[in-house]
């Protein structure tokens, strides 16, 4: 069962809360935001890579990673190659690529979500009911 979930990569960067970054940043294995970042936030390499970008983060560019979680606010692009994660919290305006797409309640997007794999490509979907009553 454990083989079935992979190996998140560590966070080895920071970008603190009261931190204002101007300028693109590049990021390989885990990046978390905290703080503001005026410019894009580009992952490298091909190894597996995280972003979190917190309840408290303020984004003003194009995110462009595997894993993205967000909970803040983005103003640009997003595209993750393998899964998005949007939660409670987060507000985004610009256009969403992703994998796959996990949403929670809450969260706001003002822009176009687009799956990267046409639909011949993607499995038939499947609707799971909810726990809570």
């Amino acid at each position: 069962m454990w083989a079935l979930f992979k190996k998140q990569p560590p966070i080895r960067s920071l970008i603190g809360e009261g931190t204002v970054v101007h300028g693109e940043v590049r990021f390989c294995d885990g990046l978390r935001i905290d703080g503001e970042v005026h410019g894009d936030i580009v992952a490298v390499g091909d190894d597996p890579n995280i972003l979190v970008i917190s309840e408290k983060a303020r984004i003003h560019g194009k995110v462009n990673a595997g894993h993205v979680i967000i909970n803040g606010v983005v103003i640009g692009p997003v595209q993750s190659d393998e899964l998005l994660e949007l939660q409670p919290k987060a507000r985004i305006t610009g256009d969403i690529r992703y994998e796959t797409l996990e949403m929670h309640q809450g969260a706001t997007i003002d822009g176009e979500l687009r799956a990267l794999k046409t639909a011949e490509d993607r499995p038939a979907l499947k609707l799971a009911a909810s726990s809570r009553l």
